[in-house]
């Protein structure tokens, strides 16, 4: 199991217990501070027995089990399949690594050009957060026939597959701004809205490290629009 879903399932886990003891502590401190009397802490005793054994409560509790234990196989049955990270795949594997999941997101690469490596940054980032997806590589010069097959002509391409199908694509950075320092934010924005990958609500915004990469390390050593083959 993912380690943090493995924690998130324990902490569910411990919940009732925590509950508990946070109410008996609870009670201490009101009646340590004066703030009741003693039927106020005895009615306060009851009220929060009665608010532990509410069925609707340990149902909620049950739920919340079942839906992180169905999650956790999820994304375990997920990653024996190759998601959870960015991997280089060779031309004899493409068909199968496409063809084998509801949703991969391919980069058409060339080892020598230096927007591709930012490319491979931004998607190497998100791929361990977006494991319905599938993320990864295909060195274009290697695999001739999949570029004609697919009109690759100018790169990085990042193709975008539903069920083995090419549904939608983003060819260099003319959807991010058209710049070098765009951030894993931008491309993660620009794949939810072509519907390659879901929101993720639950998920901290921060992005700041990837705002500021193009000001840090970027100087426009390519000062031209994206490569071509």
């Amino acid at each position: 199991m993912d380690p943090d879903a493995f924690r998130s399932t324990m902490s569910t886990l411990n919940f009732g217990n925590v509950m508990a003891a946070a109410a008996r502590d609870y009670q201490k401190e009101m009646v340590a501070q004066g703030k009741g009397q003693t039927s106020s802490a005895a009615n306060l005793e009851v009220d929060l027995d009665e608010l532990m054994d509410d069925p609707e409560l340990e149902k909620l509790h049950a739920d919340r089990i079942a839906a992180l234990k169905k999650e956790a196989e999820k994304r375990e049955a997920l990653k024996r399949k190759g998601h959870g990270e960015y991997r280089e795949i060779s031309e004899g594997d493409f068909l199968g690594e496409v063809t084998g999941t509801e949703k991969a997101i391919c980069h058409f690469y060339h080892g020598e050009f230096y927007r591709c490596k930012i490319m491979d940054k931004h998607l190497k980032s998100l791929a361990p957060r977006f494991v319905d997806a599938k993320f990864i590589k295909l060195d274009a010069e290697n695999a001739p026939f999949f570029v004609t097959k697919l009109a690759v002509k100018t790169l990085p391409c990042v193709i975008l597959f539903r069920k083995g199908i090419a549904v939608d694509r983003v060819v260099g950075f003319q959807d991010l701004g058209n710049r070098d320092d765009f951030s894993t934010k931008a491309l993660e924005n620009l794949l939810i809205r072509k519907g390659i990958i879901d929101v993720k609500k639950d998920d901290p915004d921060n992005d700041d490290d990837d705002d500021n990469y193009g000001r840090r390390t970027i100087r426009s050593s390519v000062a031209d629009g994206s490569d071509s083959e």
